[in-house]
């Protein structure tokens, strides 16, 4: 029996071709992306920082 012939009479056969190659797919992982988080918040905390001193200078003089 032909190959194209067994692919007809066994539906999930593709299926279990696919699994087959993705178990035997020894790619790593992709690393996790850095959070941003930290970074924005480090921005808005200098921009903060920045008001309150211009704010306190600005009252002063």
């Amino acid at each position: 029996m032909s190959q194209h012939e067994e692919q007809q009479t066994d539906p999930a056969g593709s299926t279990q071709m696919f699994r087959r190659f993705v178990a035997d797919n020894n790619e790593p992982e992709a690393a996790p992306k850095r959070p941003v988080t930290p970074y924005v918040l480090a921005a808005v905390g200098a921009v903060v920082a920045i008001a309150i001193i211009l704010t306190v200078v600005m009252t002063w003089s």
